[in-house]
């Protein structure tokens, strides 16, 4: 089953899905039932078997699914045997919030580095850089980069975008409040906060 045919609402309660078969005791049965993971994750049968199905098809009438092939299942969908590197620019306190972010790889994402206007590598953590742009170029093509994640300042997203396509990156993730010029064949994610937040003020007085 790909990715891009898999709904958003499903590929986000998946991960939920994979924790849960990974935390199963190891005398538990070889196989489980839509039923037991809805029961245990307080979720809807039938949502919990539309979910597996678009992952890895039925399960077995009166049998359900083998857990083993499952998981492996998810953790195919999900990408964790196979981690997708991504870098950040604009270490400002959005910036820092997405890189402290530790679910992303639960996504098969991992932030590899972040970036900025600083001379000097700053450590955050011990997994956790950031780098001064000068180092940018050689860090993305090494480590083979493909999503860039843009939280710099509207005036400079365009040419850190620009910048990141030389690159070799070929999906942006954007939340600067501006919309970018990219070619066609870059996958790119307007993330527009101001709006979202507005509809749920939208929402919140409708409810009154």
């Amino acid at each position: 089953m790909e990715n891009n045919a898999i709904p958003k609402a499903t590929l986000g309660r998946l991960p939920h899905y994979l924790r849960y078969l990974k935390g199963l005791s190891p005398g538990t049965s070889p196989y489980i039932s839509a039923t037991s993971i809805a029961k245990a994750l307080d979720l809807g049968d039938v949502q919990v078997r539309k979910d597996l199905n678009a992952v890895s098809g039925a399960g077995k009438p009166k049998i359900g699914y083998e857990t083993e092939a499952l998981i492996r299942s998810l953790e195919t969908v999900l990408g964790c045997d196979h981690m997708t590197a991504a870098v950040l620019v604009g270490a400002g306190k959005l910036g820092k919030a997405l890189l402290d972010y530790d679910e992303f790889e639960e996504y098969g994402v991992r932030i590899a580095a972040a970036f900025d206007c600083n001379t000097q590598t700053i450590r955050l953590n011990r997994t956790k850089e950031i780098l001064p742009m000068t180092q940018f170029d050689s860090f993305c093509k090494s480590n083979h980069v493909q999503i860039g994640i843009i939280t710099v300042g509207q005036g400079s997203a365009q040419s850190v975008c620009d910048r990141m396509l030389k690159c070799g990156i070929t999906a942006i993730w954007n939340f600067a409040p501006c919309a970018l010029s990219v070619p066609a064949g870059v996958l790119l994610k307007q993330e527009k906060l101001a709006l979202s937040l507005a509809y749920l003020n939208n929402q919140l007085k409708k409810s009154f």
